[in-house]
């Protein structure tokens, strides 16, 4: 069975590609930036190229369905480049075809902040998709670049998702009616997704996943949206130093604490069941043993979902490339 990450945001060396490999993840979405523009972002891209070159007989990029078959297939951990902000594109449209190219084929549209694109699920007022949002949407779309709303607000998402022509992912965040926080997505926005063929990528971290994380919290999910649109998106940092969260949370637009996702007084302890690779497999067969889901909506869940994600979103409009 493959074994889809959609999202992870760490640091990463041959070790913990290694880990994830024999641990049985086929593939992950990695975090290639946060607030970083785009220099910053090429920058990391370049170390991917680098860093997937170098240990060729343990990982390689996803570019397409195809490849993440093939990582599947040769026993090497998939590298799937995304971003959590479009600061990459630094406001200029053309830009989405740049990293497409580079090899980027994930990309959020807006993180923990308002930009011009729309707004993110913090903002007070939610402003909706901006022009040039919609721009943005549609080029993603003509290019094979999957828009990705997990930190976007309500109202953006809906204006995004029905302005896309593609189905859309949010591969890191739950439904607030089983969760409610508000980096969880509400149910007109989930309907909406459902509606339009697009995936959500249920989340194990702590903040948001609350006292539900486990194979219950995914079983939950698929009674809500149906097995074919739900996957899996463990938001883990592997090897990511401890400023990592302060850079995540502050970036450089502000010197005054942000408590990102934890707005609780006395949020839950981090999920045993999602601290270290081999917990994912193991969470899937659970799974399965308990008989919450059968193997097969399992199968779909843990990789045929992003699998079908891939095939249908990572290709230009019109054929491939």
């Amino acid at each position: 069975m493959m074994i889809v990450d959609g999202l992870q945001c760490g640091r990463y060396g041959r070790q913990i590609l290694t880990d994830m490999r024999d641990a049985g993840v086929t593939a992950a979405t990695i975090t290639a930036s946060f607030w970083e523009d785009t220099l910053e972002t090429m920058d990391v891209v370049a170390r991917w190229n680098d860093l997937t070159r170098e240990n060729a007989d343990v990982s390689m990029l996803v570019l397409s369905g195809e490849d993440l078959r093939t990582a599947y297939a040769t026993g090497r951990v998939g590298i799937v480049l995304g971003t959590q902000n479009s600061s990459l594109f630094n406001d200029r449209l053309g830009f989405v075809e740049h990293f497409w190219n580079m090899g980027v084929r994930v990309v959020q549209l807006t993180y923990n902040n308002q930009n011009a694109i729309g707004s993110s699920c913090y903002e007070p007022v939610d402003s909706g998709l901006s022009r040039f949002g919609g721009e943005i949407v549609a080029e993603m779309n003509r290019v094979g670049m999957l828009v990705d709303l997990s930190h976007v607000g309500d109202g953006t998402g809906l204006d995004a998702i029905r302005h896309s022509t593609r189905p859309v992912a949010i591969n890191h965040a739950n439904a607030r009616d089983i969760y409610d926080h508000p980096r969880n997505k509400g149910a007109k926005v989930l309907d909406a997704l459902v509606d339009g063929g697009g995936v959500l990528g249920v989340c194990s971290y702590n903040n948001i996943a609350g006292p539900y994380a486990g194979s219950a919290q995914i079983s939950r999910h698929v009674d809500l949206l149906g097995v074919e649109h739900v996957a899996f998106g463990s938001d883990m940092s592997p090897g990511a130093p401890d400023d990592d969260l302060e850079w995540m949370r502050k970036g450089r637009w502000t010197r005054t604490t942000q408590p990102g996702a934890d707005l609780a007084d006395a949020p839950p302890p981090p999920p045993e069941w999602m601290d270290d690779f081999v917990k994912i497999r193991e969470v899937a067969d659970l799974l399965v043993d308990s008989g919450r889901l059968s193997a097969e909506d399992t199968a779909l869940v843990f990789g045929g979902n992003w699998e079908r994600l891939y095939d249908e979103g990572f290709v230009p409009a019109g054929g491939a490339a």
